[in-house]
């Protein structure tokens, strides 16, 4: 892939399996939290899913939209917009009643110092989101931030392990889990938490950033020396088959790629393929932020696109100068503090 368009069509290529899947999805799909880093590419999938199925069915994304050139691309690919802001209880009441929500809204980065935003957002709001979407299914985007630091060698946390987030950020993400999980119990809505961890595509993600580093001799830090990632396409396409897996109560799982990898190698490999040593500063720890998603592998299958197409894909974007967001992950983080 050398282009954004080339990028976008790969991702919202839907696979045989999304198509019977959805097929046996009864209703329309409704995103909130359309605007952030997966919902654009996610809510592009959707809608060609439901175009190639020849489904009789709506794809509604929801945000505030700030951006309006992503407004209109996403209304030119045919996606339903609605513009509101979810903390205004006003505008959350008057969506549409809708039979599958995909649940994306939160708060990350910048959470050091306005704390108090990310709980509200994180925490408060998914409640008041459960109580007007009681009837629905909801797809819950979590994050496997709310585990914490784990041995490499165990392999990554597994959905049956206590959470224990370390930081507030994680602390708030495992409060989202729990409000959603509170209100399936009392209103029996089906309920799937999708623990993610992390998605890349060629703009952003763990493995652009080391490319980054590595093409331009920035040392890395490597004390958080392991880490999963899943291709942004596959994570996209497993948030929308999980909404035949909802359950009350909440179905688990965690989504990533099957290796526990290290970022030493990742690096060197990246290097090998750009002609560049990597620099490397500090020595590995003993424990970092892993998942383990044999329980999603189970469910659904392997991820389709491997572990090496994503590191000879990710080289080669950052050896064309490909675009890319300025939305690092900080997956370098080991204290919670975002």
């Amino acid at each position: 892939m050398t282009s954004v368009q080339e990028l976008e069509d790969r991702l919202a290529r839907p696979s045989a399996a999304l198509l019977e899947e959805l097929a046996r999805v009864e209703g329309d799909i409704m995103l909130l939290g359309v605007g952030g880093k997966m919902g654009p590419s996610l809510a592009r999938l959707a809608v060609n899913a439901v175009r190639e199925a020849g489904l009789d069915k709506k794809v509604i994304g929801v945000s505030r939209f700030s951006n309006d050139a992503l407004k209109q691309e996403l209304l030119e690919a045919g996606v339903e917009i609605i513009s509101a802001d979810l903390s205004d209880d006003s505008a959350l009441q008057a969506l549409p009643e809708t039979k599958n929500i995909l649940y994306m809204a939160g708060n990350k980065f910048g959470t050091t110092g306005n704390e108090h935003f990310t709980w509200m957002m994180n925490a408060y709001l998914p409640g008041r989101v459960a109580e007007r979407f009681r009837n629905s299914r909801i797809v819950v985007f979590s994050t496997g931030n709310v585990y914490p630091l784990t041995p490499v060698g165990q392999g990554g946390a597994t959905e049956q392990m206590s959470p224990n987030a370390n930081g507030e950020y994680g602390q708030s993400c495992l409060g989202r889990e729990r409000i959603f999980e509170h209100f399936s119990h009392k209103n029996g809505t089906p309920m799937f938490i999708y623990r993610l961890n992390y998605a890349i595509d060629l703009r952003y993600g763990v493995l652009l950033e080391l490319a980054r580093s590595v093409k331009e001799q920035r040392p890395i830090d490597i004390t958080m020396g392991h880490a999963n990632v899943i291709w942004q396409g596959d994570a996209n396409e497993l948030a929308l088959r999980a909404l035949l897996r909802c359950s009350s109560p909440p179905n688990v799982m965690n989504i990533t790629g099957p290796e526990t990898i290290s970022l030493r190698w990742a690096a060197a490999e990246i290097g090998r393929r750009l002609g560049v040593e990597p620099v490397f500063t500090g020595e590995e720890a003993p424990n970092a932020l892993l998942s383990k998603a044999s329980k999603a592998a189970a469910a659904f299958g392997y991820p389709q696109v491997a572990l090496a197409q994503m590191i000879d894909w990710v080289a080669e974007w950052v050896r064309l100068d490909g675009a890319t967001w300025n939305k690092p992950t900080h997956f370098q983080e080991r204290e919670g503090n975002y």
